[in-house]
């Protein structure tokens, strides 16, 4: 991961990282980044400032997407469940080793989504976005590390 990235004439810094772990065993499923205008340790903050912000997904485990969207589902509620299929539908059948997904949240448009270089698609609106960073760096985080290390503290 890069320390910043340029997005819509913006830099963004690269607040923390941290490491999805799966299953009781701890098994690495993905490394996220974090970036921000600026960086912060406040995850209720970040998930609530509409402003310009950047998640990375890079991908050290095949993972099917049909486990992906079920993960989803369950942490974003039934309430989201259709946007969650239209999100997964947006991906491969499988996020192989090496995949990398790039959500930028844009004011006013949504969470943009790209596999790779390619851009699949556009979440409109703030609710979704919101949910998945609220997943990300919530207070129910799939795994603490996860959270911490995006937060910009210990990333393993």
């Amino acid at each position: 991961m890069r320390n910043s990235v340029e997005v819509d004439g913006q830099t963004l810094v690269l607040n923390g990282m941290g490491i999805r772990e799966a299953t009781i065993f701890s098994i690495n499923v993905f490394i996220a980044g974090l970036y921000l205008p600026e960086t912060s340790d406040d995850g209720a903050a970040i998930i609530a400032n509409d402003g310009l912000k950047r998640l990375v997904l890079h991908f050290v485990r095949d993972v099917p997407t049909d486990g992906m969207a079920s993960g989803l589902t369950d942490s974003f509620g039934p309430g989201l469940a259709s946007q969650v299929a239209r999100f997964t539908g947006m991906l491969p059948a499988e996020l192989t080793s090496g995949t990398t997904i790039t959500l930028t949240h844009r004011p006013g448009v949504g969470l943009e989504v790209r596999v790779g270089r390619r851009r699949v698609g556009v979440m409109r609106g703030r609710r979704f976005s919101q949910a998945f960073f609220r997943f990300m760096i919530g207070p129910n985080p799939p795994n603490s590390g996860l959270k911490v290390g995006l937060l910009g503290g210990h990333c393993g």
